[in-house]
Formats: structure tokens, C-alpha cells, sequence
């Protein structure tokens, strides 16, 4: 990752309920050396990011401590109504834009739909009983997916992210459907996994992302960005098993999920973007608007 040189950039709108607090943020910092200030604006800014997602992820740790067998709502149905009560208070606090909410949708039917063949195959199940759920799969499954493209909607946002040498986008569409195809077609078909990693490799190796905390802009390869978040997403997967929210065959006791896992969601992470960028379209630095480079 390299960095560029220090450089006023606006502040992106967080949403005019949140103007007072991003002021005093700005306030507090000020005293503090240019570098220090920024390491800790973008760990805000990556916090706030991911909000839907830690809220999720909270809620569900909270429910595993508290739930009792003989409440009248079962916690899986609780959990659904409480990211449906999440997402409309995003949208109303102006904290995530109708179009982010769109896509967001989106990837909740297509999560959703590889959610009720992926139980059906027996690669994994939900233990506990639910009303809102479709072939034994929790409704609330799918805004763990959704909370992926939050994320990342909410990033490129927050963060102004622009892409140098970002491929057609019909590249793009084909890998992430070939990726999505193959999380059903292995089961039947010679898993292909390894050339979809070097696909993605082939496809987006020339692509960096340029994002900007404050003053500073720096940059890093897309390739390198997907695989590190694959880590978090992997340790956010181990926060469910280990809370029983979702379980797999081989985890008659807990262990942590396989390695293999953290390939599957950086994979998934790639189906991820391209499905965001059918909202928001990839942007180059703004110095080359007017001449991308292709």
C-alpha cells in the first residue's frame, strides 16, 4: 500500500443527523500529528462502514447469551425482524442511500437463494426453530449476505473510493456469475475453485483502489483488499458457529472453520462488488474523469 501526497479532500456526507458528532471528531483530532489523526479516522471510518454488519454480528452474540427456550419469539424470527428495524433506519437517518439499499435487496435474494440450496445439500444447517423461514432456512440469513453489501457500498462512499484500470465490465459480470454458478455446480460437477482464483487474479490484477480518510490518499491492489477482508469475514463466520447460529456437519464440538472457508468467501466477496457496481459504478481518481484508463 502506498501513500500519496497529503491533500485536502471534502468531507463526505455521513447524513445530517451525524454532522455534529463528525465535527467534533474532526475538532478532537486536530491537535494530533496529520498521520496519527488519519490512522484514526480510518479505523472510524471502517467501524462506521460496518455498522449493519457489527450489529448483526452483536445481536447475535447478545441473543445466544440471553435467549430462553420459552420466549413466545424464537431468536432466529427476532433476528430478522431486528435487521429489517436496522434497514429502515439506515434509510431514514440518510445513513445508506435508496440505490445502496437496492442493491443491498439484491444480494439478499441471491445469498438467500444459495442459503436454501446449500442447507437442502446438507453443507450446513440452522439448529434452532423459526417462523420466517423458507426450507429450513432463517430469513434472517440473508442480511449476513446483505451486511457484506452494505459494507462495501458504504466504504466505497464513505471513503470516495476510485479504481485505476479497472477492467469491462463485462468481464466482471461473467467471473462473478461463474463464481456464483460454481457455489452450486461443484456438488455435481469438478469443484473449479482454483482457476476462479486465478481469474480473479487475471481480471483485477491491474486494478487499485485509491481511497481517501481525510488528507491523505492512498492506495492498495483490489486483489490484495479482497483477500484481507476475506480474513474478517472468516473470524465473523466463526463468531455464528460458535454461537451455534449456524453449524456444520463436522462440528459435532466446535472447531474452527476451515481454512477452506476463507477461500469461499473471498470468492463470494468478488460476487459481492460486481453486484455493487450494478448501483454504483466504479469511478476513476478524479484527476482522470475525463480519460479513465482502460
Amino acid at each position: 500500500m502506498e501513500q500519496h501526497v497529503p491533500e485536502r479532500r471534502p468531507q463526505h456526507e455521513t447524513g445530517p443527523y451525524l454532522e455534529p458528532l463528525r465535527l467534533a471528531i474532526r475538532r478532537a483530532l486536530a491537535p494530533l500529528p496529520w498521520w496519527l489523526s488519519e490512522f484514526i479516522l480510518f479505523g472510524l471510518k471502517q467501524a462506521w462502514a460496518c455498522l449493519f454488519a457489527a450489529i448483526m454480528l452483536g445481536l447475535i452474540l447478545l441473543t445466544k447469551l440471553a435467549w430462553q427456550p420459552e420466549w413466545p419469539l424464537h431468536r432466529y424470527d427476532f433476528l430478522f425482524l431486528s435487521a429489517l428495524v436496522i434497514q429502515v433506519l439506515f434509510l431514514r437517518l440518510k445513513m445508506e442511500s435508496l440505490d445502496e439499499a437496492k442493491v443491498i435487496l439484491v444480494y439478499h435474494l441471491t445469498g438467500t437463494v444459495m442459503e436454501i440450496f446449500k442447507v437442502q445439500m446438507g453443507s450446513w444447517a440452522y439448529p434452532e426453530p423459526s417462523i420466517i423461514q423458507i426450507a429450513g432456512v432463517p430469513l434472517f440469513s440473508g442480511f449476513m449476505y446483505a451486511s457484506v453489501g452494505s459494507f462495501m457500498a458504504r466504504t466505497i462512499r464513505v471513503f470516495d473510493m476510485r479504481f485505476t484500470r479497472y477492467p469491462p465490465m463485462w468481464q466482471t459480470y461473467l467471473l462473478a456469475l461463474a463464481i456464483y454458478i460454481n457455489f452450486f455446480s461443484h456438488h455435481y460437477l469438478p469443484d473449479i475453485r482454483y482457476v476462479l482464483f486465478a481469474m480473479t487474479v487475471i481480471v483485477f490484477r491491474r486494478v487499485n483502489i485509491h481511497f481517501t480518510t481525510d488528507r491523505t490518499t492512498l492506495h492498495m491492489p483490489l486483489v490484495a483488499a479482497a483477500f484481507f477482508s476475506s480474513i474478517f469475514l472468516w473470524l465473523a463466520e466463526n463468531i455464528g458457529t460458535i454461537t451455534g447460529t449456524w453449524i456444520y456437519p463436522t462440528q459435532k464440538a466446535w472447531h474452527v472453520v476451515s481454512f477452506g472457508k476463507l477461500g469461499s468467501w473471498y470468492l463470494l466477496l468478488f460476487v459481492s462488488f460486481v453486484l455493487v457496481t450494478l448501483v454504483v459504478k466504479p469511478r476513476p481518481p478524479a484527476e482522470l474523469e475525463q480519460t479513465p484508463d482502460r
